[in-house]
C-alpha cells in the first residue's frame, strides 16, 4: 500500500455540538480505534493513566481497548479521501506516530461533505480487514465472441498484513466466456485473503444481442 502523512490533535471537548463547531473550523472529527487492550477492575474501570484524547471502551472479559478522539483538517486529509487508492497513515498524535488504515467515512447526506472518520491502527503482526480495489486485465473471449463484460465488484475485502496488503487486485479475464463469471471464492493468493463472501460475482461476461444472433446462426449452419 501507499504512504500517507498525517497529523492530528487529541479531541477533548466531545459531543454533538462540540462536533459541530469543529466542522465549522474546515475540521474533521476522527476516532482511532484498535489501540491497546487493557485490564479493567471489577467495577469495569481503568486504573492506568490515558493520554489526551484517549478513551477505554469496554469489550470482555473484563477487558477494554484504548480509542483515540482525534481532530485532523480538511486539508490535511483530503487526499487521502477522495482517492480510489488506499494507503497506510503514518499517523502522528503529540510526536508520537502510529500505523492506521481508513476503517469508515461519514458524509453529509446532502452536500457530500465529510462528518466523521473512523482510522483503524495496525500492527506488523496483526492482520487487517480492508477494502482493495478491483482491476481487471486481459480481453475476455466473451468479449471477443461477442459478449460484455461487467464489472459486479469494484471492491473487494481483502485480509493480511497491512505490509501484504495489495494496492489493487488485479484479476485476469482472458479465459472467461459468454455466460461465465469469476466469484470470489475462485481466487486464491500466497500472502492475503479475500474475505468477502465466497458467492459474491466480482465480474463475468453477458450475453448481447449480437452474441446471441451469432450463436443462432452458428446452430443453423451446423
Amino acid at each position: 500500500m501507499k504512504t500517507f502523512q498525517l497529523t492530528a490533535e487529541p479531541r477533548t471537548d466531545l459531543g454533538k455540538k462540540a462536533a459541530k463547531a469543529i466542522r465549522k473550523e474546515n475540521k474533521i472529527p476522527v476516532v482511532l480505534n484498535g489501540g491497546a487492550v487493557v485490564e479493567l477492575d471489577e467495577n469495569g474501570n481503568y486504573a492506568g493513566t490515558l493520554n489526551a484524547g484517549e478513551k477505554v471502551v469496554k469489550i470482555e472479559n473484563g477487558r477494554g481497548i484504548i480509542a483515540t478522539d482525534l481532530v485532523v483538517t480538511f486539508d490535511a486529509i483530503r487526499k487521502l479521501i477522495y482517492t480510489p487508492d488506499i494507503h497506510v497513515i503514518d499517523l502522528t498524535v503529540n510526536g508520537v506516530e502510529k500505523k492506521a488504515v481508513v476503517k469508515d467515512v461519514q458524509f453529509h447526506p446532502v452536500n457530500d461533505s465529510i462528518l466523521h472518520i473512523d482510522l483503524l491502527q495496525v500492527y506488523e503482526d496483526k492482520p487487517v480487514v480492508v477494502e482493495v480495489p478491483v482491476h481487471l486485465e486481459g480481453h475476455a473471449v466473451g468479449v471477443k465472441a461477442g459478449g460484455k463484460l461487467f464489472l459486479g465488484m469494484k471492491k473487494v475485502k481483502v485480509k493480511g498484513l497491512y505490509k501484504d496488503i495489495p494496492e489493487t487486485l488485479l484479476i485476469n479475464v482472458s479465459d472467461v466466456n459468454i455466460g461465465q463469471a469469476i466469484k470470489v471464492g475462485q481466487l486464491h493468493y500466497d500472502e492475503f485473503e479475500l474475505a468477502s463472501a465466497k458467492e459474491l460475482v466480482i465480474c463475468g461476461v453477458r450475453a448481447t444481442r449480437a452474441s446471441a444472433a451469432a450463436a443462432a446462426t452458428e446452430e443453423e449452419a451446423e
